[in-house]
């Protein structure tokens, strides 16, 4: 079988441990609307609301949906001191930042979860947290924690006897062993995870195991076993109409097994569209770039160049950190722009193109190591073997970068002189900000010193004075506005004590602004600090100026190497589709982009705003 289908069928079986997460009731079909309209009547007593949390969280793929669980449940759940459910919330927390590629904050939440649950004693929550982990383990290729987490798992759902939990677990093992290019385990733990779903009645968990067996099928090279698999997977889900994010990535599986198997691209197009429909609505942006990455193969089979060029930009620009799945996205892209002579965009994206075969070089080499770990001591000799294979296929890989290359050479140095270029831009761009910084620190030393301390000397000589009441209650206000101006621009506490300290003194002035520090406090670089101040004091003053917000929630969480910025409000909100950003955003998105940050905005019209920032600590 080529890479092309084995990078396309390990990255569904990836998204398959995601479908596995949620332990869901037998045979249930919930509409999530619904059940959140009841939760807004806040009419029901405290535990069946908690009971109708964790269904709608469990039922929904939808991002909002969730914040909006959380950002309710969560305070009620420390209220009402219900360990196991404030548990719950923060395990969803984890998975959302899962879904953003965010992983130490991902782990932070897991592990509070994970605490809490032990706390409460419920063997049960606190499988599902290492059922989490192992999600997240799973899309960083870390196949042998998450086999060792899924485990745990296992061995909790055999002792309460809990045949849902065992099922789920078979899955997820099965699944990392599909991954690990062990197509023997993971049918042998597959077919036991569709007996007990058959057993259990569970047209969902049905549903699921034909979906990875389909899989599994497709990896196999049996296609027409995986067709009949995956069709049945896609009628059981459409039954129930539950798990809207399930069907989605049936239908990619199927987009992809009739572009890169059985070789029918009007029913690939077809899958591929119906997918794209639900993840819109679902406003998933991963499955959004795997519909997309399918739908640029499919067009360029076809040979519609511009439209694979449209389609693998669009899964680009939605997911660029996932490693197999951009190679894909970039072969196609490049080859799309190189038939539309499209030089500047074709080289573009072959640099990341080579870039990431490099990656997948050194990816391939730790999956091999890992699998070695794990697997039994009687297939060493069939991992060395899958080792070569994957050895003489990446001298391929190389074989066909270094024609790309031959192609290439024409506009080397051009591409050269434009990246000469940028860096000079890149670093005019950190020039400004570190002068803005000194200029800030100078501006606020100078009113401080010079202008304050003059004055205060006149306040002095007026008091001595007679009828200059109002003069000197004017002098006062002076006074007081000279020192807010100073700590605006480079706050005292930020040079001295350091972020947190400063964030602490910044969120005191507003009754309605709260904040809220994790991790360990340590000081980092000062431009780092600087800027983390400059979007908090932004975002937060946006909230108050234009959103009506009661409450603001600022938080930070500091790890060892990442520092996150969080500020959520429950204000009017707006449709990040219309409306146009200002220029506090934009300089807000200059700031994160200049230390290869990522930022990450929800909002929707009546459901708040939130607002996340993640930088990266430099050593």
């Amino acid at each position: 079988m080529s890479k092309k289908i084995l990078i396309i069928m390990k990255q569904i079986i990836l998204f398959s441990l995601l479908l596995l997460a949620a332990i869901q009731v037998a045979g249930q079909a919930l509409n999530v609307d619904s059940l959140v309209n009841v939760l807004n009547s806040q009419k029901l007593p405290v535990e069946e609301q908690f009971k109708l949390y964790k269904k709608v969280m469990e039922n929904t793929g939808n991002s909002v949906i969730l914040s909006e669980c959380i950002k309710t449940g969560l305070p009620l759940a420390q209220k009402e001191k219900n360990k196991s459910m404030e548990s719950t919330f923060n395990e969803y927390k984890g998975r959302i930042y899962v879904g953003k590629a965010m992983y130490d904050s991902a782990f932070y939440f897991f592990d509070k979860a994970l605490k809490l649950a032990i706390e409460s004693k419920d063997s049960k929550q606190e499988s599902s947290v290492y059922t989490s982990y192992a999600v997240a383990y799973g899309f960083q290729s870390m196949y042998k924690e998450l086999i060792e987490s899924q485990l745990k798992a296992l061995e909790i759902g055999e002792k309460l006897n809990d045949k849902q939990l065992v099922q789920a677990s078979f899955g997820n093992i099965g699944s990392a062993y599909m991954s690990l290019n062990d197509s023997g385990h993971a049918l042998e733990y597959q077919e036991k995870a569709l007996a007990l779903a058959e057993e259990l009645n569970n047209t969902d968990k049905i549903s699921k195991a034909n979906y990875d067996l389909g899989a599994i099928k497709f990896n196999m090279g049996n296609y027409e076993q995986a067709e009949k698999h995956l069709l049945k997977a896609l009628d059981l889900a459409k039954q129930i109409h539950g798990n809207q994010f399930m069907i989605g990535y049936i239908l990619i599986a199927l987009q992809e097994l009739y572009s890169q198997g059985i070789i029918d691209l009007g029913k690939a197009e077809k899958y591929g569209k119906e997918a794209l429909e639900i993840a819109e609505k679902l406003e998933n942006p991963t499955l959004k770039a795997n519909v997309y990455s399918g739908m640029s193969v499919i067009y360029r089979a076809q040979g519609r160049y511009k439209d694979c060029d449209i389609a693998a930009t669009k899964a680009w620009e939605l997911d660029s950190i996932t490693l197999d799945m951009g190679i894909s996205t970039m072969s196609n892209l490049t080859y799309a722009n190189i038939q539309l002579s499209n030089k500047q965009k074709a080289l573009e994206s072959f640099d990341k193109y080579y870039a990431l075969v490099n990656k997948f070089n050194d990816k391939s080499l730790h999956e091999s190591l890992t699998s070695q770990e794990v697997k039994y001591e009687t297939q060493k000799k069939e991992v060395r073997i899958a080792s070569l294979e994957k050895e003489r296929r990446m001298y391929v890989w190389l074989g066909i970068a270094g024609g790309l290359l031959v192609i290439s050479l024409g506009i080397v140095l051009w591409q050269t002189l434009r990246n000469a270029r940028k860096e000079k831009q890149l670093i005019a761009a950190k020039a400004v900000q570190e002068g803005e910084m000194g200029e800030r620190a100078r501006i606020a030393e100078d009113l401080h010193d010079r202008l304050g301390g003059s004055l205060s000397a006149v306040k002095i000589e007026l008091n001595q004075a007679e009828n200059l009441q109002n003069v000197s209650d004017k002098l006062d206000e002076c006074i007081k506005e000279i020192r807010a101006i100073t700590h605006n621009l480079m706050p005292r506490s930020l040079l001295s004590s350091g972020m947190k300290t400063a964030l602490e003194d910044f969120a005191a002035q507003f009754p309605n602004v709260h904040f809220h520090f994790f991790g360990k406090e340590k000081r980092i670089r000062e431009r780092l600090e600087f800027i983390i101040y400059c979007c908090a004091n932004e975002l937060v003053t946006n909230s108050i100026r234009y959103s009506g917000a009661k409450e603001i929630n600022m938080q930070l969480i500091q790890g060892e190497k990442h520092v996150s910025l969080t500020v959520q409000d429950d204000g009017c909100g707006f449709d990040e589709k219309t409306v146009t950003a200002g220029i506090g955003l934009k300089n807000i998105r200059d700031r994160v982009a200049s230390c290869n940050g990522k930022l990450d905005i929800a909002s929707a019209p009546g459901q708040g705003t939130e607002t996340v920032i993640e930088l990266k600590i430099e050593s």
